[in-house]
């Protein structure tokens, strides 16, 4: 694996006309090698060819804010809706078929936004963030903003387990963002206001955790073992009752081995040139290894006027191969 770049492949997605992102909360690639831009426009759902040609768009008043987005093997479609507190799955061609969570209800964690911060892990879900499976298909669900927990489910959707609580210790969390499964069907949680990813095997027990990460937004791994990590980077004034501030440019990409050595990492300082970052929240490659970076740009209103109108908020870029 050594030897790996990246090449940023500018103007790569033909948006219809008129149509616009706003911001891509979530990307993901079907076994087709389709791309699935999961965004907070009008269009939801849009789906492009691997070429960049747009292909279809659903999800139209199905969505209250797009967060997270996890495709199986069969492209089966898992999309986390953090402000309506449902896991939704879909068809591949965007039929509803199953929703986790009862929608608008969220879960009681003791949390109000904007006034009391998670006070005790709660049941599904409380602004839920996002979800992934493991081998058997059983599904895993990171449950982050309103609440301070990993859950699991049966493929059929019933509750099987859930651990957590809010705090800095092994298997506490501080805004678990983002989740993944390695072929081992160990956990990884992007433990993001801790700044650490942490690694459970997948009945919950505590393995490792690595600090060398700045609050990781998403991961994807894919079949070479490599783990994708978008990273936020530090906020200026920081503040543990506020998630979202805007962002002296740190922001990166981080590709890890599954020992958490850092393999590459890329991302300047200029967050508006194509190829660095300023809000990267979601992360997937396809089968040839071409990355995708989705980035939220103006989420809470804070970063407006920070970026251009027109700021990238999805990249796609060529790997590189020796």
């Amino acid at each position: 694996m050594a030897g790996i770049e990246y090449e940023v492949l500018e103007g790569w997605e033909k948006l219809p006309e008129g149509w616009s992102f706003v911001e891509v909360a979530g990307v993901a690639t079907d076994s087709q090698d389709r791309v699935y831009v999961f965004n907070r426009g009008e269009h939801p759902m849009i789906v492009f060819d691997a070429d960049g040609h747009f292909l279809e768009a659903w999800g139209e008043g199905v969505f209250t804010n797009p967060h997270g987005i996890f495709i199986g093997n069969d492209d089966t479609i898992y999309c986390a809706d953090n402000f309506d507190h449902t896991v939704r799955i879909f068809e591949r061609d965007g039929t509803l078929v199953h929703t986790l969570g009862e929608p608008g209800q969220p879960s009681d964690t003791g949390f109000v936004p904007g006034e009391t911060p998670v006070q005790f892990g709660g049941d599904p879900f409380n602004m839920v963030t996002n979800v992934v499976l493991d081998s058997g298909g059983d599904l895993f669900v990171s449950d982050g903003y309103g609440n301070a927990r990993v859950h699991r489910f049966s493929p059929d959707g019933t509750h099987l387990k859930s651990w957590g609580e809010p705090g800095g210790g092994p298997g506490q969390f501080r805004l678990p963002h983002a989740i993944a499964v390695d072929q081992d069907d160990r956990i990884y949680v992007a433990d993001r206001e801790n700044s650490r990813i942490q690694v459970f095997d997948n009945d919950g027990n505590y393995l490792r955790e690595w600090d060398h990460v700045i609050r990781p937004d998403d991961l994807y791994i894919d079949r070479e073992g490599i783990l994708y990590v978008a990273e936020l980077g530090e906020i200026a004034g920081r503040s543990p009752d506020i998630e979202i501030l805007p962002h002296t440019p740190h922001a990166r990409v981080s590709l890890l081995d599954l020992d958490g050595n850092v393999i590459h990492r890329f991302g300047g300082d200029d967050p508006v040139r194509p190829g660095n970052f300023f809000a990267p929240h979601g992360i997937w490659a396809d089968s040839k290894g071409d990355l995708y970076v989705a980035e939220v740009i103006y989420s809470g209103g804070g970063n407006r006027g920070l970026v251009p109108l027109d700021m990238h908020s999805l990249q796609k870029f060529v790997r590189i191969r020796e």
